[in-house]
């Protein structure tokens, strides 16, 4: 317990003191300007927390570099944006029934009727409550579940075992994720497929580069991530509006903000909070799941324990407290396999790790919690983990967002009406340009544009096959973790073929991973013949 204490000293103490042991307060500026930019972006209908991570990390790369002392720094800005940009996409939910990000959707159902009768301050008080108290909660679950389930692995998996959980894992998401579960699939291996271009891992050759030299290092992957997410949904964007130019809507009028929440009233809201953010973190620990799963769960709960049920969808609180506790419970119970399997869960941990894999020589997984034993050496300095150093201050960090999100969010919240009417013909232009700008600038000047632009292609294809892009990005992602354990497990078996069957724990991993795939299979023929 004591050795524990001593990380976690030292994890706090590195995001205030730097590697010189000068104080320095440059993470926790980066967590508040993260927490402000995000509840900006996820108040413009449209953009998206994956938006500002997506956009944000080319431009903090090139801003603090890629030493160490760059990674607190930029992921306090990163877990900022994530952060706040769950609490602001309830805004435009609430004011105009257009919910800022999707984790908002379900928000209209309750909180735009709220403003419709006069409430519209006690509906928008009511989110900010219920959501930053639910992503506490599972930041807490996270910061004790994450070096327990760590532990636990590291002890029981070896080679085998962790390559047949990341197979699992991926089929897990695919199954999951989105309404065609089969073509999940097929796009996280289209994404696998992709990142295995460049050179070999024993370097002794290259593959998959149609004979381009530019590929022989690899696809970029900054500038593939940027294309996939963010340039595939500006081109959706452009043809939309392109579709839409009937005769032009007027902007629609805020309502009457009407009277505060009162204490008394956030009060009676706790056990409906701690609830809702239960159901959210269990749902935000399994990988691919999403928010708008545990915020629907946790809707039709809430409405099937309450008194008055015939309310919800009318403009009862208790329907935006369950929304919003759930989707933002999600946020910090996805980092649970990211830091203890290094697996992401969902898109604002795939740019955690695309952070750490970049920048610095920290990585997630199993290994970071070991606490190894502190010991201080004449002319070497100290010899500990220092990736739980790491972990302990982005949990650090974590903590300053949420403290952020309570004092600053509120207050912050209170500006956003006008950002929410910001027209797309304005927003998308922009966007494009600091999109490729930022994969211009990151990744080698004419490559990192040209691959922005093939993956945006890549990813306006995915999506118009209403697809979801997250398979296709976490398959990219982890495809080269995924042969590096492999040909691990396969060289310290002495060259068996069949080394992922010689563990029993590796063969029950790839018996679901079957299942999973027959069961999405036969869902795609079902779903074939009822439409035929």
């Amino acid at each position: 317990m004591e050795l524990a204490f001593q990380y976690i000293g030292l994890g706090i103490h590195s995001v205030f003191f730097d590697a010189d042991g000068q104080f320095w307060l440059m993470p926790v500026l980066m967590v508040l300007t993260g927490i402000i930019s995000g509840i900006f972006f996820g108040a413009i209908p449209g953009l998206s927390g994956p938006f500002a991570l997506a956009l944000a990390l080319p431009v903090l790369t090139s801003v603090f570099g890629y030493s160490n002392e760059a990674l607190l720094p930029v992921l306090g800005c990163l877990v900022g944006l994530m952060k706040g940009a769950t609490v602001g996409g309830a805004v435009p939910a609430i004011l105009f029934n257009t919910p800022g990000t999707p984790d908002a959707f379900l928000t209209t159902a309750d909180g735009y009727p709220m403003a419709q009768k006069g409430q519209a301050r006690k509906a928008i008080q009511t989110s900010h409550f219920a959501s930053v108290m639910g992503d506490s909660f599972s930041d807490i679950v996270l910061f004790v579940a994450a070096p327990v389930f760590a532990v636990a692995v590291e002890r029981v998996l070896d080679l085998p075992e962790k390559s047949a959980l990341i197979i699992l894992s991926l089929c897990f998401m695919a199954a999951v994720v989105g309404n065609a579960p089969l073509k999940g699939l097929l796009g996280g291996l289209l994404g696998m497929l992709l990142s295995l271009v460049g050179t070999t891992l024993s370097g002794n050759g290259v593959r998959l580069t149609l004979g381009l030299d530019g590929l022989g290092s690899g696809v970029p992957l900054t500038s593939a991530v940027l294309g996939v997410l963010v340039l595939s949904e500006v081109l959706i964007s452009v043809e939309d509006m392109s579709r839409a130019r009937k005769a032009r809507e007027s902007l629609p009028q805020t309502p009457e903000m009407g009277p505060p929440l009162k204490w008394a009233e956030r009060l009676r809201m706790m056990p409906a909070i701690l609830r809702s953010a239960s159901i959210g973190t269990v749902i935000g620990a399994l990988p691919g799941i999403g928010t708008t799963t545990a915020a629907t769960l946790s809707y039709d709960t809430a409405k099937r324990l309450s008194k008055k049920p015939d309310e919800f969808g009318k403009g009862t609180p208790e329907g935006v407290v369950a929304t919003e506790a759930a989707n933002s419970a999600v946020s910090g119970a996805n980092l649970i396999p990211v830091m203890s399997l290094g697996i992401p869960g969902n898109f604002a941990a795939v740019f955690l790790i695309l952070a750490v894999e970049t920048i610095g020589d920290f990585s997630f997984g199993p290994s970071v919690f070991k606490f190894t034993e502190i010991k201080e050496i004449d002319g070497y300095g100290m010899i500990m983990n220092k990736d739980l150093v790491m972990a302990f201050g982005l949990f650090t960090l974590m903590v300053m967002g949420n403290i952020f999100n309570w004092t600053f969010g509120g207050f912050v919240m209170r500006f956003l009406v006008h950002m929410a009417r910001i027209p797309k013909d304005i927003v998308m232009p922009l966007i494009l340009l600091v999109s490729l700008t930022a994969a211009y600038v990151q990744d080698g000047g004419y490559r990192g544009l040209g691959t922005a632009l093939v993956f945006a292609v890549i990813g306006y294809l995915i999506r118009r096959l209403q697809v979801s892009t997250l398979p296709f990005v976490i398959g990219f992602l982890l495809a080269p973790a995924l042969e590096q354990l492999i040909r691990g497990a396969f060289t310290a078996s002495g060259g068996d073929a069949l080394f992922l069957l010689k563990s029993p724990i590796a063969v029950i991993m790839l018996g679901l991973s079957g299942f999973l795939i027959v069961r999405m299979v036969l869902q795609g023929r079902q779903k074939a013949v009822s439409q035929s």
